[in-house]
């Protein structure tokens, strides 16, 4: 399937470069004239493509000046489109008009590389908050990290809505209870919610940034805690980048186990959400329950792998730790128990009253709006989108033990809460596949160093969803650029749109059942 590639290479000609450096072979990168970079958006667009993700880079140091670069996919089918800026020059032309996600997008690339997306309807900060220096973008090579930022006097301009009887509610940064800070800025007639507007970056750690001074061994454990509820999930996807570009083929086993981590991350997490969600329909019983299995999963990670949430196990060429066949008895042991225990929970959950009052037709994410969103993971299930990394673009062992991907139109909070109900079932069946089928051998396998100026790409289907890393090596073989995106970078805007109609009192149900990472969109 090309169907991508063969849109750019026929409607481009030679405009259309394909660049020999970049890896996977099977994720093509294309260049095209900087004044065309939009053009390309339209085609992807009545293609059937949605944008994956858009993001920059500082290619001074290779005297190229900068560049823009838009991943587009279409089922199994992923493309990179790469426009070259000059240094004197750092502007390009908005696609936010052909793909909504690239709305945050270009104002982050804005915001931390200076780079200016020509045609952006909204250019105010993201990320980088109003009381930054303006004329500082912490990206670019040139930025002196050791150098604290002057904070400057900003404002930030939210959306405005006027009428009769229409009032704000500003809500955070800072919540109740342990969960990450964000705003959300209401505006409501009595109950009813007219708008809401997210403000997020206080979590910005300058993650991408801290990529470029580490090697590429100690990336892994940085990118294991990008957002720590999925630190399997990120390190995987940034190893499997990493090994792209360096041809570096990881043992079998080590596939093996990497997929044991990833289900059973997705059971623990999943686990919390619907306690959580429960929880905030006043059914408590379910989510101390539910936090009780979760709790015995962890237990059981520490026991085996040494660490609740296996942290720091996943590293360029494998992973450095290994299961005895005792540690598969006592998970296969672990998961009869668990299973029994799950389902009579389940039966409890769905036949409680109250719970499918609060939870059917309550932020709905319609299928259309889905789409349009480019929305990836459970959310995207349960919004009729049949999408799942696993499926489009696996690694072993699923490309053998094939997940079975639960698809919902509802779009409401039951759907979404319903899919990982699904998911925890399935992944039960995929460990007892793993277990049952596991070769034999290493669990790490040596690491070729990356040679100079070459790039990798690479997806992983996390609990919350699809997470992208592009990694690319400096003129001496080092990290020049780790761009991450996590499944949250595309959510988060998507929960703007679910909660219209709404009334305030069912915003944290609505919340929690799409439960963004904070930090994996702050970086």
């Amino acid at each position: 399937m090309s169907e991508l590639k063969n849109a750019i290479t026929s409607l481009f000609g030679a405009d259309a470069r394909k660049d020999d450096n970049q890896y996977p072979l099977d994720v093509p990168l294309y260049h095209v004239p900087v004044e065309r970079f939009a053009e390309a958006a339209k085609a992807m667009k009545n293609s059937g493509a949605r944008l994956v993700a858009e993001w920059a880079s500082d290619e001074i140091l290779f005297r190229r000046g900068f560049g823009v670069f838009a991943c587009y996919a279409k089922a199994s089918e992923y493309l990179i489109i790469k426009a070259d800026l000059p240094e004197n020059d750092p502007t390009f032309p908005s696609i936010t008009k052909k793909f909504v996600p690239a709305y945050r997008f270009e104002r982050q690339i804005k915001s931390l590389m200076g780079i200016e997306p020509t045609g952006h309807p909204d250019l105010r900060p993201w990320i980088k908050h109003e009381d930054w220096q303006k004329d500082v973008y912490p990206l670019r090579k040139s930025f002196d990290v050791k150098q604290p930022l002057k904070r400057i006097k900003g404002e930030y301009q939210f959306i405005k809505a006027d009428g009769e009887g229409v009032y704000e509610i500003p809500v955070g940064p800072v919540h109740a209870g342990i969960i990450e800070p964000g705003h959300f800025r209401f505006q409501a007639v009595g109950e009813d919610i007219i708008n809401l507007e997210e403000k997020l970056g206080y979590v910005h750690k300058g993650i991408e940034k801290r990529f470029e001074t580490m090697s590429w061994m100690d990336g892994a454990k940085l990118a294991g805690r990008v957002s720590g509820d999925s630190t399997a999930a990120h390190s995987i996807a940034y190893c499997r980048a990493v090994e792209a570009i360096s041809k570096t083929n990881p043992p079998e086993r080590a596939l093996w186990l990497r997929a044991l981590m990833l289900e059973r991350e997705r059971i623990t997490n999943h686990l919390g959400d619907l306690g959580a969600i429960a929880n905030d329909a006043a059914f408590a019983f379910i989510l101390y329950q539910f936090s009780r299995l979760k709790e015995h999963i962890l237990r059981t990670n520490y026991k085996l792998f040494g660490h609740r949430f296996m942290m720091d196990k996943v590293i360029p060429g494998g992973v450095n730790v290994d299961l005895t066949p005792e540690g598969r008895d006592i998970i296969l042991n672990e998961l009869e128990s668990f299973e029994k225990e799950f389902e009579k929970l389940v039966t409890i959950y769905d036949e409680n009253p109250s719970l499918e009052d609060r939870l059917r037709g309550t932020g709905i994410l319609t299928p259309e709006k889905a789409k349009e969103l480019c929305v990836v993971g459970f959310v995207a299930r349960a919004s009729g989108q049949n999408q799942d990394s696993r499926i489009q673009s696996p690694f072993p062992p699923y490309d053998r033990i094939i997940p079975k991907i639960r698809v919902l139109n509802s779009g409401d909070v039951h759907a979404r809460a319903w899919v990982r109900i699904e998911e925890i079932r399935d992944s039960i069946r995929i460990i007892r596949e793993i277990l049952k089928t596991m070769p034999a051998g290493e669990a790490a396998s040596g690491f070729n160093q990356p040679l100079p100026d070459k790039a990798g790409f690479a997806v992983v289907e996390g609990w919350r969803g699809e997470i992208v890393y592009w990694v690319q090596s400096g003129a001496k073989g080092e990290i020049n650029r780790c761009m991450v995106r996590d499944p949250s970078s595309v959510n988060w805007i998507a929960l703007e749109e679910a909660i219209h109609g709404n009334i305030v009192p069912d915003f944290p149900l609505c919340n929690k059942s799409f439960n963004q990472s904070y930090s994996g969109n702050d970086l």
